[in-house]
């Protein structure tokens, strides 16, 4: 039998060591919510592929759509020859597009291709090349997507300089000072000192921060954006890829605070694990560059189109957006008691599905070397599990939305049980 050890040592020799895994298994089959690995051995799957798995491993009707597909064609190139699949995804998602009025969609492969082409069509529409975007916010590996992440390490160590023009201001966290007044603060001072508003083209922010610890956007903050991009002539990007498609409880995260953005740029849970994003804005927005400015050779896969049209038909009919609302309160009903047994955990955060906290070392602190322990811990007990955050102190929940109640209440043991035994709680 072949082990995880051996998988392990031809990676390390045949994969660049800047491509990270936060697991040492390799997987062999899964099935909705549970993964088995080469040895075996099986996991609850409390990642999802990075919010990706939504609708779960191998959901059967997104599975038979793609067996479907692919007794017809896998590819063509949509500029080449288009098909069908592609056209009515978009309908799809133009009656869904969180604003009023007309919308088209571009689709994709990648997020990072979601938010660049975000900032291209914005840039286009109002002839103007600035953007802002916020503190700790992820928005992709490529080069100016990795501009506009708001962290460093590892995203731009190294790989400098980064595309001119890309300014960053605080996002509120509540944490440490960091409030809505001190984010508009900021932007006023971005206006004031590096950029006047109107070489702003686009202001892009996740509703719910990924990557940056899950924390929700304030709705007074989108409010204030809405309107400042409406002063100043700016376009707003709610970069939903990885808060979309019902990981929050809604199709799209923003919502919630019912701010109207001019363009999303959507991908991870769209397809089901088929590579597949996209970019739906406001028509006048999207026909702003000519024919052949936009498009990419796999981008609007067919085997992705299918894909995600059956995502969308069951999002609909098993109601996963209510049943995201509920697994998520049930969750932090859950968590809230961790901290009433004594564990150390804090701010509770997330919407939906999307749940993240805080785990604190002895002194009191945020501590993501606790964090990682506690996801390392989960591995040995079966539960894949993922941190998150500045420092990696959040953990982040990304359970799929159609996994069973009993399977989440194993997993939520399981992180109780490892968060007991790396802090030395005895419950």
């Amino acid at each position: 039998m072949v082990t995880n050890a051996e998988f392990l040592t031809r990676r390390q020799r045949a994969v660049p060591r800047g491509v990270a895994t936060a697991t040492p298994i390799f997987a062999d089959h899964a099935e909705n919510a549970e993964l088995w690995d080469i040895e075996g051995q099986r996991y609850i799957d409390f990642a999802g592929g990075i919010a990706v798995l939504n609708t779960g491993h191998r959901h059967p009707g997104v599975m038979a759509a793609v067996e479907a597909q692919l007794t017809r064609f896998s590819h063509t190139a949509f500029q080449v020859v288009a098909y069908e699949p592609y056209i009515a995804l978009a309908e799809r998602l133009n009656a869904l597009a969180p604003f009023s009025g007309d919308a088209k969609t571009l689709l994709l492969t990648t997020g990072s291709e979601a938010t660049e082409n975000a900032v291209k069509l914005a840039r286009a529409a109002t002839g103007r090349s600035a953007v802002i975007a916020f503190g700790g916010g992820f928005h992709g590996r490529t080069l100016l997507a990795s501009a506009m992440t708001g962290k460093v390490t590892p995203y731009k160590k190294k790989i400098g300089p980064m595309p001119p023009e890309v300014f960053h201001a605080p996002f509120p966290t509540g944490l440490n000072g960091a409030t809505v007044e001190r984010s508009l603060a900021a932007i006023d001072a971005l206006f004031t000192a590096d950029v006047e508003p109107e070489r702003v083209a686009a202001i892009i922010i996740e509703p719910v921060q990924g990557e940056g610890g899950f924390h929700v956007a304030p709705k007074p903050l989108l409010e204030a954006l809405r309107a400042l991009c409406d002063k100043h002539g700016i376009l707003l990007i709610s970069d939903e890829v990885q808060a979309g498609f019902a990981r929050t409880g809604r199709y799209f995260a923003i919502e919630h605070t019912e701010v109207e953005p001019d363009l999303v740029s959507v991908a991870k849970s769209l397809a089901g694990g088929f590579p597949l994003s996209g970019v739906i804005g406001r028509t006048a927005i999207m026909d702003a560059l000519d024919p052949g400015g936009l498009g990419g050779t796999y981008g609007g896969s067919p085997i992705g189109c299918a894909a995600a049209l059956a995502v969308l038909d069951a999002i609909e009919q098993e109601g996963l957006n209510a049943r995201s609302s509920a697994i998520g309160a049930h969750m932090k009903e859950r968590i809230a008691d961790w901290v009433s047994d004594g564990l150390p955990v804090a701010n509770l955060r997330g919407l939906g599905g999307m749940i993240g906290f805080d785990l604190l070392d002895s002194e009191g602190r945020v501590s993501g070397e606790i964090a990682k322990s506690v996801c390392r811990q989960s591995l040995e007990d079966g539960l894949i599990l993922l941190n998150c955050g500045p420092a990696g102190e959040t953990i982040r929940i990304l359970v799929p939305l159609t996994a069973s109640d009993e399977l989440i209440d194993q997993g939520m043991s399981i992180i109780r049980g490892a968060i007991a035994k790396v802090s030395g709680v005895e419950l």
